[in-house]
């Protein structure tokens, strides 16, 4: 049989000319075979990822029988609307925020002298093994990491016995440890968005910067930052994303402190209160939309 008749008897397998044409197709449609490449991954992100938010968000409509503790399917804004009037809410959304925004700041501070350093500053031969020692903590399981800081900060443990010659005390357990905690869990996601965006920098606008008689601080102030910019918003939504939503760090060092994440937590657990937890989940979803969205115009986005 001829190979442009289509199909060949060997095996059942298609004739060469039928696959020279679908190869000949997909060369010519860049866009088809992107299509066919992403189609399982983009179905999977539709189906596991956008249907999980819109079953939250769905769920935060409904509302959950005072006696029975059934979830009762009709469609009210009730739970949205205890969330905006309870004082209580607004004081944990604000409070969580408020530790969002504290983390970002101190694990940029710390992140992006390393990160100078580690690209700028370093031999080339010691930058991988600098790399390495910024991953190094993230291959530790979450929550051992949690509980040792829990036994540093207790009460006359490491933290209280190193400052006590000082005449200080540690911070125990509350939202100073939460902050501590979750700056030093999420500072990698900050340093190696920033790292790799500093290795792109050419060192020759540093040289012509020093040429030109600029001093390293006002270099660093008006050649580095700029250009480093997107990538300090990039590490942003990684340590402000996952500070905004945590609640295992809260439930182990902070104390009486209640952040969203633990406002879902109960309701989803010891109150059996899915629908509000649903509605309270939907406050980091808009928070971050409207985060993405501000990020996007930094081109941040691109440093991902």
């Amino acid at each position: 049989m001829d190979d442009d008749q289509g199909m060949t008897a060997v095996a059942g397998r298609p004739a060469p000319g039928l696959r020279r044409r679908a190869a000949a197709l997909l060369h010519r449609r860049p866009l088809l075979r992107l299509s066919l490449l992403l189609s399982a991954p983009l179905a999977w992100l539709v189906v596991a990822y956008l249907g999980a938010l819109g079953a939250i968000f769905l769920t935060a409509f409904w509302t959950t029988d005072t006696f029975t503790g059934e979830i009762v399917r009709e469609f009210t804004a009730v739970n949205f609307q205890t969330l905006w009037d309870e004082p209580v809410y607004r004081t944990i959304a604000l409070r969580s925020l408020g530790v969002a925004v504290a983390v970002t700041a101190i694990d940029m501070a710390i992140g992006l002298p390393m990160a100078f350093y580690m690209a700028k500053v370093a031999r080339p031969r010691h930058r991988p093994m600098l790399v390495s020692a910024i991953l190094a903590p993230l291959w530790a399981a979450y929550l051992v990491k949690a509980y040792a800081w829990r036994v540093m900060l207790a009460e006359g443990g490491p933290v209280d016995q190193a400052l006590e010659p000082f005449g200080l005390s540690g911070p125990g357990y509350g939202l100073t440890a939460t902050v501590l905690v979750l700056s030093y869990l999420w500072l990698p996601y900050m340093i190696l968005p920033v790292y790799a965006g500093l290795e792109r920098l050419p060192g020759a606008l540093l040289d012509a910067s020093g040429d030109l008689g600029a001093r390293p601080l006002r270099t660093f102030r008006t050649v580095v930052l700029p250009l480093v910019y997107p990538s300090l918003v990039a590490g942003s939504i990684f340590t402000f994303s996952l500070s905004l939503g945590d609640y295992i760090t809260v439930k182990i060092v902070g104390g009486r402190s209640q952040l969203i994440g633990n406002v879902v937590y109960d309701n989803v657990g010891a109150a059996n209160n899915l629908p509000f937890a649903a509605a309270v989940a939907t406050v980091p979803v808009v928070v971050m939309l409207g985060y993405l969205a501000a990020a996007r115009r930094t081109g941040a986005l691109r440093e991902l």
